[in-house]
């Protein structure tokens, strides 16, 4: 780790170097080279370069930034942040073994790298940019990362991923991550908010700019650097919504994990190390909101920054399943509470759901995304850890086939405009004749009805024990419960590989 961490401070001189540099040109250099191509033969269609006038909105947010390391966050933030770091880590670990993650670690392997930051769950060091493209893949390798509703918007994989892949590049502290985690979480919802609706996917998009937020608050970067990260970004930007016939969920993986959290440090890193880009690319006639949005409203992009913290917004899932099986599960849980309600004494089981969540969740071939099979799962295990949820295997078991074969689906258009989104109702009959109801309006995680420190580290223990072992998987819980004491962001390393 020593040299690891050499290499990364030298790194950061050369970078501080090239951009004192480019600080030191831009506005003197670029305006005489504009001046003489105007004053040339033949090319008196380039004007002369002008001091560029910067928006209010494009100020605030890049200072707000810059600033993030050195201001403090409330008590409720700081508890509720840590809790999602320790969620998203849980999730790249045990992402790590599934095939997303599998599939990123050795294309990472492949590609080399200058050691500067951890691929969790193996013993790879890489550049910092292939760090948080693969931590990023392993945090959506399977349903059970974070989420927050607006959108909605899986925060946790691109912000954290990139967040610690530069706090190791930088060597900055646990107290920098977990403000820098923060800020990602408040850029990227806002940007979503600014945005009045958006042709494409939230998810896949909106971690661009909340990873190259969270990196370019890692990395320090002034201001003025700051905004060239966001036209990075916004160049990057992307993501289309046909990740949903993805039966494999490796595309979807990347589209929500390891893209954003890749380009976000990408973005930073080009910056800090002297590349320039557009001063302001969210005003303009052509800008950030206008290529992106459908009404935009700047406004909403700095909109109660430093008051509102996003991440109390945010969703953690208590099972590790599809955000619209939350709640059916939720559900579920309660109704076989009943000793009368279990295996071969059920006649029928109706689901009612939203009709705009039945297309990604009915019969679904993967069995955490798959309505039918969890239902029979919880009935038959009378409850739904993370390796039974993600064992292919038992959509075979013959005694789950036969209670998937009483499920029926039905698609809800109340539910569809209910609010919070994503509520369900499961309504079981008996084989004696009795019948069972359990709807679930608001389910446990989210921000109205919160897991508490002892469910997310229960949770975490369950995703991270079998691959690290129990020790290391409480010492890692342990060390995100203190990680704003914790030191250098570089001493997690030990306890991410595996």
């Amino acid at each position: 780790m020593g040299d690891d961490l050499h290499f990364s401070r030298r790194w950061l001189i050369n970078a501080g170097s090239a951009a004192l540099l480019s600080n030191a040109l831009p506005l003197g250099t670029a305006h005489s080279q504009a001046t003489k191509l105007s004053d040339s033969p033949g090319r008196s269609h380039e004007r002369a370069a002008e001091a560029p006038v910067i928006s209010a909105i494009s100020a605030t947010l890049a200072d707000y930034v810059t600033g993030t390391l050195d201001r403090a966050l409330p008590d409720a933030v700081l508890a509720t942040t840590k809790l999602h770091i320790l969620d998203t880590l849980a999730a790249m670990v045990s992402g790590s073994r599934l095939k997303a993650g599998s599939l990123a670690i050795r294309y990472i392997d492949s590609q080399g790298g200058k050691p500067q930051a951890t691929v969790v769950g193996s013993q790879i060091v890489s550049s910092s940019v292939n760090a948080a493209f693969a931590n990023g893949m392993m945090g959506h390798a399977d349903e059970t990362d974070d989420t927050h509703p607006f959108g909605p918007f899986h925060a946790g994989c691109g912000v954290v991923g990139a967040a610690l892949a530069t706090g190791e590049l930088a060597d900055r502290t646990g107290n920098d991550l977990l403000r820098s985690v923060a800020v990602g979480f408040d850029v990227g919802v806002r940007l979503l908010m600014s945005l009045g609706g958006t042709r494409h996917s939230p998810s896949c998009m909106t971690n661009t700019f909340a990873a190259a937020a969270a990196s370019a608050a890692m990395l320090r970067l002034d201001p003025h650097q700051v905004r060239h990260v966001f036209s990075y970004a916004g160049q990057q930007a992307s993501g289309m919504g046909y990740w949903d016939r993805d039966v494999e969920h490796i595309e979807k993986a990347f589209d929500f994990g390891g893209m954003g959290a890749r380009n976000g440090v990408t973005a930073a890193t080009m910056v800090a190390f002297g590349c320039t880009a557009v001063d302001d690319p969210f005003s303009g006639a052509t800008n950030i909101l206008s290529v992106l949005g459908d009404k935009p409203a700047p406004d909403a992009l700095v909109a109660e920054l430093g008051t509102r913290f996003e991440v109390m917004n945010a969703t953690l899932k208590k099972w590790s399943v599809g955000l619209p099986l939350q709640s059916v599960l939720d559900s579920t849980a309660a109704l076989i509470s009943n000793r009368a309600v279990r295996a071969g004494n059920i006649k029928r089981i109706v689901v009612q759901i939203s009709a705009g969540d039945i297309h990604i969740v009915d019969n679904n071939p993967n069995p955490d995304l798959c309505l039918q099979h969890l239902v029979a799962l919880m009935i038959v295990d009378r409850g739904a850890n993370f390796a039974d949820v993600h064992d292919a295997a038992r959509m075979q078991d013959p005694k789950i086939v036969a209670v998937r074969k009483l499920v029926q689906v039905m698609p809800s258009d109340e539910l569809l405009i209910a609010a919070p989104p994503h509520q369900a109702i499961v309504t079981i009959q008996t084989v004696d004749g009795h019948s069972f109801e359990q709807r679930t309006t608001v389910v446990r995680g989210l921000a109205q009805n919160p897991m508490n420190a002892a469910e997310v580290a229960a949770k975490a223990l369950d995703l991270t024990g079998p691959i690290l072992g129990t020790a290391r998987a409480n010492e890692l819980i342990a060390a995100i419960n203190i990680l704003d004491r914790f030191g250098p962001v570089s001493g997690l390393r030990r306890l991410l590989q595996a």
